[in-house]
C-alpha cells in the first residue's frame, strides 16, 4: 500500500468523522435554536430591541461617517424630525404616534427579521382560541379604525349596543359595563365568521401599536384615548395596593384578589361616552407600576411642572385639546387620570339642540348672544356645558374681539374661528387670574369668556368683567337651580371680602346677571336643556307714606310712623331682589316657551343687535308672544327699522307669517264679513 493510498484512507474517515459529528451536533443544538427564536420574537424581546435602536439612531454621531453635505443634512433633518416625534407622541398628537409606529414597523421586518412565519409567536394570529381578550379587542379595534378612523369605537358600541344597562356577575343592580364575554362574542362575528382577512402588514401594525403603548403611549388606553368619545379615566376603581398590603395575609380576601374576583387599582380602565361612565372590565393595565408609568406621563404637554408629594394633582391639556387631570397619592389613595374630550368639529347648535322644539330654541339661544346679554350655562359635569358655550360663541359679532380666562385650556377657541380676534389667558404658578383679568382690561376686548366658575376668586372676577371690563360675558358654573347660582355668586363675593351686607351683594349679581342657561343629563345619558331662567330685578317701590303731615294727633301720627318703620325692616330684612323667570322649558320631551322676555333685557337686546338682526328678533317675540306686539311695535328702533323696510319693500307689516291677531278682532271681522254677505244676499232676493 503506498503512501498516496493511505492518505486517501486517511482522509476518507476523517471526513467521515466529521459529517457524522456535524449531524450528531445539529440534532443536538437545532430544538435549543428553536426555543431561542421563540424567545426573540415575543412582545417583551421586540419591545427592547425596539427602545435600544431608536435609542442608537438618536444617539449616533452622524458627522464622523463621512457623508456629503447634502446626505449629512438629509440625515440631520430625519433625526431631528425622530426626536420631535418621539417628544410629541407621548403629548396625544396623532401624527407623530403615527411617525413612529412606521419606523417600528420598519425597524421590526427590516432589520429584526419579523416574517409571517414568526409573527403568530408574539400574537398567536394561526390560532385564535390562544387569544387573550386584549388581543382580540386590539384586532377588532384595529378593524374598525381602517373602516372608520377615530369613530371607531363609537361605531362599535352602537352596532352591539354596548352602552346598554346590564347585570353582570350574580349582580341584581344594573350598570354601564362592557365584560369579556362580549368582546370575545364580537370577535367571534367579526373576524372568525365575517369577511375580514388580516395580512402580513395588518398583523404587523397590531404588533407595532403593542409595542408602541408600552414604549411610548398610555398602556391600554392609548387607541382608545384617540377616539371620538368624551373621556376616558383610569385608577377610579378596584381596590389600591396601598390597601392590598394593609390586608396582609386575610386569606378570604388575598384569594379573591388572586382569582380577579375583585379587581385592582390597576384594572380600572373607564370611558365616558354620551353622558355615561362605562367601564371596560376586559382592559387592565397590568401592574400599579404601569398605571403610575401612564399618570407621570399624560399631563407633560407645555412643561407644566413636576407631579409629587407636595403637589398631588395637575390640571392641564393635551396637544389635540384634552383636559388632563391628574391626581396621587398621598393626595389620593391611588395613581389615577381623567382625560376629557372636546370635539370642537361638533360644536354647533343644530347637533346639540336637536329634540322637538329646536326650532325656537336654537333663534332663542342666538338671540341671548347677539342681544350681548350675559348668560351662565350651569348644570352638573358632563351635561355638556362647555360644548354648549362654544357653540354659542359662533353667534358672537365678527366685530367683537373675544378674551378668554381658564383654568386650564379648554375652549381652543382659535382652532375653530381661526379668523377672529380671540387671545386666552390662564392662570399660571406664578400669575393668578387677577393678575390675567387686569391685563385683559388693556387688550382691546369686547366679550369675556369665563371658562368655568369654581372658586369665590373666579365669580368675582366674573363680576369685574361683566360690570366694567366687557361688553357682555358668557360664563359656566355647576349650579343647581336659579336660586342657588345667585346664592352661590352672593357667597363668592361675601367670601373674599368685597361686600359685608348680603342683600347689597346679592343686588350685584343680580344687576349683572341677565339668564342662565341650565343643562341637564338624565339616567339614560341625554343632555338636554332643561330650562331658560330670565334674571329680572325687582324694583324698589317706594312705599313710605308721608300723610303724617295731614294729621295732628299724636295717635295717628305715630300709626302712620308704625307703618313707614314696618315697610322699613321688612326691605332690610326680607326684601325680594329678583326674580327668576322661566322663558323656556323641557316639558314631556320636548321644548315649550313659556314666559316672554322682559322690557328690561328686550330693548337693551334690541339695541345691541344688527338691524337685521333685530327686525328677526321682533318678528320671533311677536310670533310667539303676541300680546308683546303693542310693546315691540313701540320700540323706537323697530318703528324706524320697519319704516326703511317698508320703503325699500313696500310691506306695511312685519313679515305675514308672524303677525297674529287677536282673536276678539278676527271673531268681530268675521262676524261682519257674514252680516255684509248675508245683507247682500237679501238685497239681491228683493231685486
Amino acid at each position: 500500500m503506498g503512501i498516496l493510498e493511505i492518505l486517501l484512507i486517511i482522509v476518507l474517515v476523517g471526513g467521515g468523522i466529521g459529517i457524522l459529528f456535524f449531524t450528531l451536533s445539529k440534532k443536538e443544538v437545532a430544538p435549543k435554536q428553536t426555543k431561542l427564536e421563540d424567545k426573540a420574537f415575543t412582545i417583551p424581546q421586540m419591545l427592547a430591541f425596539v427602545k435600544k435602536r431608536i435609542d442608537e439612531i438618536t444617539k449616533m454621531n452622524i458627522t464622523d461617517i463621512g457623508l456629503s453635505e447634502e446626505e449629512l443634512k438629509r440625515r440631520k433633518n430625519k433625526k431631528y424630525e425622530l426626536k420631535k416625534a418621539l417628544k410629541g407622541c407621548t403629548y396625544g398628537d396623532v401624527n407623530d404616534k403615527r411617525y413612529v409606529k412606521d419606523l417600528m414597523f420598519d425597524l421590526l421586518v427590516r432589520e429584526y427579521g419579523l416574517n409571517q412565519f414568526n409573527i403568530s409567536k408574539a400574537i398567536n394570529f394561526d390560532n385564535y382560541q390562544y387569544l387573550t381578550v386584549q388581543d382580540k379587542f386590539d384586532i377588532i379595534i384595529y378593524v374598525y379604525i381602517k373602516e372608520y378612523g377615530a369613530e371607531a369605537l363609537n361605531e362599535l358600541i352602537k352596532k352591539y349596543k354596548l352602552d346598554e344597562l346590564k347585570c353582570v356577575y350574580g349582580s341584581t343592580k344594573p350598570c354601564y359595563v362592557i365584560i369579556p364575554e362580549e368582546i370575545e362574542e364580537i370577535f367571534e362575528r367579526e373576524i372568525i365568521e365575517g369577511d375580514f382577512t388580516l395580512t402580513f402588514e395588518d398583523k404587523v401594525m397590531i404588533i407595532c401599536q403593542r409595542i408602541y403603548q408600552m414604549y411610548k403611549g398610555y398602556s391600554v388606553v392609548d387607541e382608545v384615548r384617540d377616539m371620538n368619545i368624551d373621556g376616558v379615566s383610569g385608577g377610579v376603581s378596584g381596590l389600591p395596593d396601598s390597601f392590598m398590603y394593609q390586608l396582609g395575609q386575610v386569606s378570604d380576601f388575598a384569594e379573591q384578589v388572586n382569582d380577579k374576583k375583585i379587581p385592582r387599582a390597576c384594572d380600572s380602565v373607564w370611558i365616558f361616552y354620551k353622558g355615561k361612565s362605562i367601564r371596560l372590565a376586559f382592559l387592565s393595565f397590568g401592574s400599579e407600576e404601569e398605571l403610575k408609568r401612564v399618570c407621570q406621563n399624560i399631563y407633560k404637554y407645555n412643561n407644566p411642572g413636576q407631579l409629587s408629594d407636595t403637589n398631588g394633582y395637575k390640571i392641564n391639556e393635551m396637544k389635540d385639546g384634552s383636559r388632563v387631570v391628574v391626581v396621587r397619592p398621598q393626595m389620593s389613595e391611588s395613581w389615577a387620570f381623567f382625560v376629557r374630550k372636546f370635539d370642537v368639529q361638533k360644536a354647533t347648535l343644530e347637533q346639540l339642540v336637536t329634540l322637538p322644539g329646536y326650532e325656537f330654541t336654537i333663534p332663542l339661544l342666538r338671540f341671548l348672544v347677539k342681544g350681548a346679554r350675559v348668560t351662565s350655562l350651569t348644570g352638573e359635569q358632563g351635561c355638556g356645558k362647555t360644548t354648549m358655550l362654544m357653540a354659542m360663541i359662533d353667534s358672537i359679532y365678527d366685530t367683537y374681539n373675544i378674551r378668554v380666562q381658564e383654568t386650564a385650556f379648554e375652549l381652543h377657541l382659535r382652532k375653530i374661528y381661526p379668523t377672529r380676534n380671540i387671545l386666552t389667558f390662564r392662570e399660571t404658578e406664578t400669575i393668578s387670574g387677577q393678575d390675567g383679568l387686569d391685563v385683559q382690561k388693556k387688550t382691546d376686548g369686547s366679550v369675556n369668556i369665563l371658562g368655568e366658575v369654581a372658586t369665590h376668586p373666579v365669580a368675582a372676577w366674573m363680576i369685574q368683567m361683566a360690570q366694567v371690563a366687557s361688553k357682555f360675558t358668557l360664563f359656566t358654573h355647576h349650579a343647581k337651580t336659579f336660586p342657588n347660582l345667585v346664592t352661590a355668586l352672593r357667597n363668592s363675593l361675601l367670601a373674599i371680602g368685597m361686600f359685608n351686607d348680603e342683600k347689597v351683594a346679592e343686588m350685584q349679581v343680580v344687576g349683572v346677571l341677565n339668564f342662565d342657561i341650565h343643562l341637564k343629563k338624565d339616567f339614560n345619558g341625554l343632555r338636554f336643556i332643561e330650562r331658560i331662567t330670565e334674571c329680572v330685578p325687582v324694583e324698589n317701590v317706594n312705599e313710605y307714606s308721608f300723610e303724617h303731615r295731614k294729621y295732628k294727633n299724636l295717635e295717628e301720627k305715630m300709626d302712620v310712623f308704625i307703618d313707614n318703620a314696618t315697610h322699613y325692616f321688612t326691605k332690610i330684612t326680607d326684601k325680594k331682589v329678583y326674580e327668576g323667570v322661566n322663558i323656556l322649558e323641557y316639558v314631556d320631551g320636548r321644548y315649550v316657551l313659556k314666559n316672554p322676555i322682559s322690557d328690561y333685557n328686550m330693548i337693551p337686546m334690541i339695541e345691541n343687535m344688527s338691524e337685521e338682526d333685530a327686525l328677526e328678533f321682533a318678528d320671533y317675540i311677536i310670533k310667539h308672544w303676541p300680546e308683546q306686539k303693542k310693546k315691540v311695535m313701540s320700540n323706537e328702533i323697530i318703528q324706524r327699522l320697519m319704516e326703511e323696510r317698508r320703503q325699500k319693500t313696500g310691506k306695511k307689516e312685519i313679515e305675514a307669517d308672524y303677525v297674529v291677531e287677536d282673536k276678539e278682532k278676527a271673531v268681530a271681522k268675521k262676524a261682519t264679513t257674514k252680516s255684509k254677505t248675508s245683507k247682500k244676499t237679501k238685497d239681491e232676493q228683493n231685486v
